[in-house]
């Protein structure tokens, strides 16, 4: 067979506006998905919603501003990457296994440093912003 293996399969090969539109629902879903499984994801939004626009009030300029909010949503995609990779593994099975706990320990690592590298971002503007 000449044709491609993405379209024989009936969810690849969208095009368009189709896959656009496909994309979207999928991302609903995910976000969905995270608010309703996932503790941490809901603790993170929460907090992002006072800190975006904290972010807009305490960066002196476009490109401060812009890496305040750059942190706070990296921190944001990176819990649902983590969050993905647990379920993924969970999936596949519920046992101890290893390699199991070592890719989420590394998933939930990513996150650790995605809110160092926030917590230090926002550190440094209220430390510039207050002294």
């Amino acid at each position: 067979m000449n044709e491609s293996p993405h379209l024989l399969h009936p969810l690849k090969g969208k095009r368009g506006l189709r896959r656009i539109a496909n994309a979207a629902v999928y991302s609903a879903r995910g976000l969905q998905a995270a608010w309703a499984h996932e503790s941490a994801f809901r603790q993170e939004v929460l907090l992002s919603i006072v800190m975006l626009p904290a972010a807009i009030w305490l960066g002196t300029n476009w490109l401060e501003r812009a890496f305040l909010i750059a942190t706070v949503v990296l921190v944001l995609a990176l819990e649902m990457l983590n969050s993905a990779l647990e379920a993924a593994v969970d999936r596949v099975s519920l046992e101890m296994h290893p390699l199991a706990g070592r890719a989420k320990d590394m998933g939930s690592a990513a996150v650790l440093f995605a809110l160092l590298l926030c917590g230090g971002t926002w550190a440094a503007a209220l430390w510039a912003r207050f002294s």
